[in-house]
């Protein structure tokens, strides 16, 4: 589902402010109320607003908007960071891909290499490895979540558990101002965990929106990973903490890296 410009605006408003008020928004963009309104509800209908009494403010930090319209949300920016993340990946290697509409990018761009063996318990990054005739993919079963489009429980967890890979690809609902890695529900929250501890090289490939926002389950530490990947200057706090934990930092701006 798209947006429309004043749509995009005011949710890139309400992520600045933490609340906006209808009547604000409407003399702010000199349309009615209930143009506004209108708005709002498309926005909150998607999980990406909350409404409250006079406005809107950002959702709970209990839940993710659903993955179809987080896939069109930044895409440019996660087409950017897959390029970049692929670049990091050697023919031949051995990787696990988590969950989420990154992951799903950094599949895309990896389709050009050869003999890779990936483990995954994402149902779209399955889908379009198996298109190179060259990998092996390993698919972690489980429970399906139809809205995810992913498995999760334990026989998913016990896949990622038994496996040590060269590199773990991996994405955050959230990254904290104190490097602390977050997301939204405890059982992807467990899978995320395993790809740090059980991959020799964990990339984080996050978007910028993802810096300071709320989301609910702690897995790890930006010290623990040893790339982060994403397509704006992070916050001065990020960089910081990856340049002293001699973390590589890439940022995959429009135009070049």
């Amino acid at each position: 589902m798209g947006f429309s410009e004043r749509q995009s605006d005011i949710l890139h408003l309400v992520r600045a402010e933490g609340f906006v008020s209808v009547e604000d928004l409407s003399q702010r963009y000199g349309v009615t109320l209930q143009t506004i309104r209108r708005d709002i509800n498309a926005l909150c209908d998607v999980g990406l607003l909350r409404r409250h009494h006079g406005g809107a403010g950002l959702p709970t930090s209990y839940e993710n908007a659903a993955y179809d319209h987080r896939e069109v949300m930044q895409a440019e920016e996660k087409r950017r960071i897959a390029q970049c993340v692929a670049g990091l990946i050697p023919n031949r290697a051995s990787l696990f891909i988590g969950i989420g509409t990154t992951a799903a990018e950094v599949a895309r761009a990896l389709l050009d290499h050869d003999g890779l063996r990936v483990v995954t318990n994402n149902l779209n990054v399955a889908e379009l490895l198996c298109r190179n005739l060259s990998f092996e993919v390993i698919v972690a079963g489980g429970r399906a979540r139809n809205r995810e489009r992913d498995f999760i429980g334990e026989a998913a967890l016990a896949v990622f558990r038994d496996i040590r890979a060269d590199y773990g690809i991996l994405g955050a609902g959230g990254v904290d101002s104190d490097g602390s890695l977050r997301d939204f529900d405890f059982d992807e929250v467990r899978l995320s965990r395993l790809i740090v501890e059980n991959s020799h090289h964990p990339i984080l490939a996050v978007d910028h929106s993802k810096f300071d926002r709320q989301a609910t389950v702690r897995f790890a530490h930006l010290t623990e990973i040893r790339s982060l990947v994403t397509d704006n200057p992070p916050p001065t706090a990020i960089v910081e903490a990856a340049q002293k934990a001699d973390i590589a930092l890439h940022v995959a701006v429009a135009g070049g890296l």
